[in-house]
């Protein structure tokens, strides 16, 4: 790697340049999951007391690189941009905001991270690289810790590997198991899971093998999840995504409020936590959901006193904008898409976009 993205990997995993001095990027992003959150809870522990709950689930990092800046497609569909809701137009400037959060590493100001970064181990390394007075301007020296962890980002392979089972079938070194294989076409099939309306299957252009993830948001009507404290304390707080509370640039366009990047679904059965909100913690409740959501929503959404409100992490007005019209969701009133045998298959095939199967 560059000298620069060598720095990256020696920021990424140092806590010290944390309020807290127990919180690094690692912390939330563990490399032996896909850099995903290592968390069994919805959402992560930050701030300077490490005792500050986050609004959403932490992202897994692997193949970010292959993602562009935010923008909206020819049809007006909003596509790229980093974090959930896309606030982010490149992998430094995503970086960056965890060092400011409140509730994740909780400094104050840029010059207060590279207080810090001045007492590290690798501060003569850093004047090396960028310049022996660049801890004159923190700004700038701010600048380049971001884009020392965005080289580290698209340089160190263990961010993009393609090292699955299924990269393995790809190349002719192994093949699925009749289980998997179903599991693929129903993935594929726009009658059954249809997942590779958002999760392609095949190759971008821009990318050596299929990243499962589109780089677009969905709006998925998710069930409310009060393990969120945020959600907890105000029956009227919603998360709505591209519309608030974090972002607020494109909130104007209130049809997509309630939408969420969709992931990349490699690695996805290492998971901790799935979706932005955290809701479900297994593989299974999430591929019944997206199943069963519309065909038996009673399962998801019957609150307190019995009743069932669908779609009830969104406001009323706005939950006109979940997808309803693409399979699997399209069936309410009718049979799922997917019988549990089908469901089971198409979990299998999902365990093969793990990677590590190869070496």
């Amino acid at each position: 790697m560059s000298a620069a993205a060598e720095l990256g990997k020696l920021i990424f995993k140092d806590p010290s340049l944390s309020a807290s001095g127990a919180m690094s990027c690692e912390t939330c992003h563990d490399p032996s999951i896909g850099h995903a959150s290592p968390f069994s809870g919805a959402v992560a522990l930050g701030g300077t007391g490490l005792d500050q709950a986050g609004l959403r689930t932490p992202p897994a990092l692997n193949y970010l690189k292959f993602n562009g800046a935010f923008r909206f497609s020819a049809d007006g569909t909003p596509i790229g941009g980093f974090f959930w809701d896309g606030r982010a137009n490149s992998l430094a400037e995503q970086a960056k905001g965890p060092f400011l959060g409140a509730v994740e590493m909780a400094n104050a100001s840029p010059a207060d991270v590279i207080a810090k970064l001045r007492l590290a181990p690798y501060a003569a390394r850093f004047k090396q690289v960028f310049g022996a007075d660049i801890f004159n301007d923190p700004d700038t020296a701010f600048e380049r810790v971001a884009y020392a962890l965005e080289r580290y980002q698209i340089e160190d392979k263990d961010f993009a590997p393609f090292t699955s089972k299924f990269d393995a079938v790809t190349q002719g070194k192994a093949v699925f198991t009749n289980a998997e294989l179903k599991g693929l076409a129903w993935f594929n099939r726009t009658d059954k899971g249809n997942c590779a309306a958002c999760h392609s299957s095949t190759p971008p252009d821009n990318a050596p093998a299929a990243l499962f993830t589109d780089f677009t948001y969905d709006n998925l009507g998710l069930p409310r999840n009060n393990d969120i404290p945020a959600n907890a304390a105000d029956a009227n707080f919603y998360d709505k995504g591209l519309c608030g509370p974090v972002r607020a640039d494109v909130s104007a366009i209130t049809d997509l409020c309630g939408a969420f990047k969709v992931p990349s679904l490699r690695n996805v059965a290492q998971r901790k936590r799935f979706f932005h909100n955290g809701k479900f913690s297994t593989l299974e409740e999430a591929v019944a959901f997206y199943v069963t959501r519309d065909t038996s929503p009673s399962i998801w959404f019957t609150d307190a006193m019995g009743q069932i409100v669908i779609y009830n992490d969104l406001p009323q007005a706005q939950r006109i904008n979940v997808n309803v019209t693409e399979g699997p969701y399209n069936r309410a009133g009718l049979a799922p898409a997917l019988n549990t045998q089908e469901m089971n298959e198409l979990i299998a095939f999902l365990r093969t976009l793990s990677d590590g199967y190869m070496n």
